[in-house]
């Protein structure tokens, strides 16, 4: 097996931002807001600290997959950063070490132990998926886990309850699409996409009713 080639012991911030999928992390503040909405309450400042945290930890994630993956990326990938030798494999885990402090961190300075009660867990999610649950079975239930938590994160302490049947419903839709993409070099069995379209469909129905009640809620308040 081939092994990931020289590293340059400067990576720049390109090569950095590819590492950590620098846009991919647009999807998560909206994670966030839709909680801070289904919760009922107004979105308050404490949610844009908030939005950074969850970002902070997708990078983090990124960064950790990656230098997790290393050895199949060589093969797999070997356009990412570290198997095309622009970045140290060290470098990714330190990358990933400090995005994680960044984020539990910004939680804090959020919410305080209330905010650190939702990001602890999202943090353990996320590692706990890079270093060994990803090609397990519980690998697509780690995944929606973590998504389902950044939608509560974006809650008010308070009312994280209210917030749950939405967040149930990003978990549903990403435990689908996190099983389909398990397949992505491989290629898919007919029955998995199959299957990831049904459970979209089936998750999109509800999101819809749901987003229907609450606007009928707030018309009858405001009536």
């Amino acid at each position: 097996m081939k092994g990931p080639k020289e590293f340059r012991p400067s990576p720049g911030l390109a090569d950095l931002a590819n590492l950590i999928r620098f846009p991919a992390a647009l999807s998560v503040p909206g994670d966030v807001l839709a909680g801070a909405v289904a919760a009922g309450g107004t979105p308050r400042p404490r949610i844009v600290a908030t939005m950074a945290s969850s970002v902070a930890l997708y990078w983090a994630g990124m960064a950790l997959n990656d230098y997790a993956d290393a050895t199949v990326d060589a093969v797999e990938r070997p356009e990412r950063p570290i198997p095309a030798g622009r970045v140290a494999r060290r470098t990714a885990l330190a990358t990933a070490c400090g995005l994680t402090a960044a984020g539990l961190g910004l939680a804090a300075l959020a919410g305080g132990r209330r905010a650190l009660s939702v990001a602890l867990p999202l943090t353990g999610l996320v590692w706990a998926y890079d270093l060994g649950l990803k090609s397990t079975p519980a690998g697509p239930a780690a995944m929606a886990g973590a998504r389902t938590l950044n939608v509560l994160a974006g809650a008010e302490p308070g009312r994280r309850a209210t917030a749950v049947p939405a967040a149930l419903l990003v978990g549903a839709h990403t435990y689908t699409v996190t099983a389909l993409s398990r397949h992505e070099v491989s290629g898919a069995p007919r029955a998995v996409p199959a299957a990831t379209l049904a459970g979209s469909t089936a998750t999109a129905l509800p999101a819809d009713a749901l987003t229907g009640l609450r606007r009928g809620g707030r018309a009858a308040r405001v009536g």
